[in-house]
């Protein structure tokens, strides 16, 4: 029988959504007051971070849109 292994969820802090996305600071903090990013969880008093698998979905969306923008592009 085959078992499914379900992992937590994880915080990313801002630097790492930085290195992962490509993005600077301010970027971020635009896209999420436009509605486009993913906003943080409040961590703490002073600390935030976001949810790896909705980084991760906003990156997928991001090449899938990339991919199909490039396909139009091509025709």
């Amino acid at each position: 029988m085959a078992q499914t292994i379900q992992r937590e969820p994880a915080f990313l802090r801002r630097k790492q959504v930085e290195t992962r996305t490509g993005l600077s600071r301010s970027t971020i903090y635009q896209y999420i007051k436009d509605g486009v990013f993913p906003k943080p969880v409040l961590l703490g008093p002073r600390a935030v971070g976001w949810l790896e698998s909705e980084v991760s979905d906003w990156i997928a969306e991001r090449v899938k849109i990339a991919r199909g923008g490039s396909r139009q592009h091509a025709q």
